[in-house]
């Protein structure tokens, strides 16, 4: 099991996570046929592959902007629990959790609400970004169609 949360650009703290039981790639971009998908300029459509290589786990860089572990661009590397990407240099901040064992600590930090499974929308829910649930921002739309954007207005 891989576990990502995207995290607070200020507190560092889960505002989304997503959940993959048995998925060997999982990609994060702006496009809609990501697994992952964050709205933000500096990510590109096809940003970053997760790619599972026997038990462990591997980040791929597809970027135009690049994708930083530890501060450091990478283009290839393997990955431990908890290691923490960014997706360009001022972009948003993933961590990443393997193992079941991770699973289990998350489920008692991170309320269920934000615990989202691969290809549903975020949650209809206040963030601590918005305070506002996709409805409220625009009372026309069918909210139910829409993911919230990483960083609103």
């Amino acid at each position: 099991m891989i576990i990502l949360s995207l995290l607070h650009p200020i507190k560092q703290v889960p505002v989304q996570v997503w959940t993959f039981p048995k998925e060997s790639v999982i990609r994060i971009g702006r496009s809609t046929d990501n697994q992952v998908i964050l709205y933000s300029a500096v990510v590109s459509r096809r940003h970053v592959e997760l790619r599972r290589v026997g038990l462990e786990w591997e980040v791929v860089n597809l970027g135009t902007n690049g994708t930083y572990l530890n501060g450091k661009r990478i283009t290839q590397m393997m990955i431990t629990d908890g290691a923490i990407i960014r997706l360009a240099r001022s972009g948003p901040n993933i961590q990443i959790r393997i193992g079941e064992a991770a699973f289990q600590e998350l489920a008692e930090t991170v309320p269920a609400a934000r615990i989202t499974h691969p290809r549903q929308d975020m949650p209809l829910m206040p963030t601590e970004i918005t305070g506002r649930t996709p409805a409220e921002e625009d009372p026309e739309s069918d909210a139910q169609d829409r993911t919230t954007p990483l960083f609103p207005k």
